[in-house]
């Protein structure tokens, strides 16, 4: 039985893609580049395919080393989560508790909250995943984080959602738009609208569905941007109008660089949750500690993560 490759080959298939050539990889490694051939010589030897072809002076990765580098990416962050969370663990911490936020990086929330889960749990540390921010249930079922804090309706198999706080959906503007004195908006009022959305997939519970369909009047589509903080930039700079959660535009708003009215005379609210897997449901599960508590400090007066 051949061996199999280790933590070296790893970090060598991943140096050699992002330099290209032997001796940039073996400079960004600390070995010389003759250690390294042997190193490349050995991995291909041991899977008996090859890695690299030479194209120009320069190494390209053949499918099996893309493949590879898709993996050593993934281990080798897993095992420097590991470091970190052994050297929090001699610093005192018990559990490390990995969270993402759907969509919104909108973070001044978090020095409250680690104080407040600090004050109840000093042995639970926080860890903040931004990369679980575009498909945050995916990244929680395949076990990249713990805890996955999303927005409106969710149906999946294997996950229990503890609900944090609702928000109101805005229609947003540059100071001085036509519609920026209305106490609510309707379809009607932004029918051909220059709109900037962050997704054109309709979602039962947003906009889409609740206010542009049942009426039938539609804003002029400009653009998709799937950051929010770029959208509330476009709208600020009279490039365009939009619709978010309120969560996402406290600082614009207080700055005045954008104006926010509700959408229809009901409003339109969205229920924010802490997702995480029902196996982690267990009553001491740190897991389900740190949800809970996020639920009990959203439900505080003037506190929770839809305060500025």
């Amino acid at each position: 039985m051949k061996p199999y490759l280790d933590l070296r080959h790893l970090q060598m298939i991943q140096a050699v893609i992002a330099t290209g050539r032997i001796t940039d990889a073996a400079d960004r490694l600390g070995v010389t580049p003759s250690a390294l051939s042997h190193r490349l010589r050995e991995a291909e030897r041991r899977l008996d395919v090859p890695l690299f072809t030479r194209m120009h002076k320069r190494l390209r990765q053949t499918p099996a080393a893309e493949y590879l580098a898709v993996v050593a990416e993934r281990v080798l962050a897993d095992l420097t989560r590991a470091e970190d969370d052994v050297r929090r663990m001699n610093a005192g911490i018990q559990h490390v508790v990995r969270l993402s936020v759907e969509f919104y990086s909108n973070y001044r929330w978090l020095p409250a909250f680690l104080s407040f889960l600090k004050s109840r749990s000093s042995a639970i540390d926080l860890q903040i995943m931004a990369g679980g921010s575009t498909q945050p249930l995916n990244a929680l079922m395949n076990r990249h984080i713990d805890i996955a804090v999303v927005s409106g309706e969710q149906r999946q198999t294997g996950l229990t959602l503890i609900p944090l706080f609702d928000d109101p959906l805005l229609f947003i503007m540059p100071p001085g738009h036509r519609l920026e004195t209305r106490d609510y908006i309707e379809g009607a009022d932004i029918v051909d609208e220059p709109f900037i959305t962050y997704t054109k997939v309709p979602r039962p519970d947003r906009e889409f569905a609740r206010l542009f369909r049942p009426t039938e009047t539609y804003p002029k589509w400009m653009s998709t941007v799937e950051l929010p903080e770029a959208i509330v930039e476009l709208v600020a700079s009279n490039l365009g109008t939009s619709v978010l959660t309120s969560w996402a535009l406290q600082s614009a708003l207080a700055e005045g660089r954008i104006r926010g009215v509700p959408l229809t005379r009901q409003g339109i609210t969205i229920r924010w949750s802490a997702a995480l897997r029902n196996e982690d449901m267990e009553q001491d599960n740190p897991i389900r500690i740190v949800a809970e508590l996020m639920a009990e400090w959203c439900s505080l007066p003037g506190r929770g993560l839809h305060v500025a």
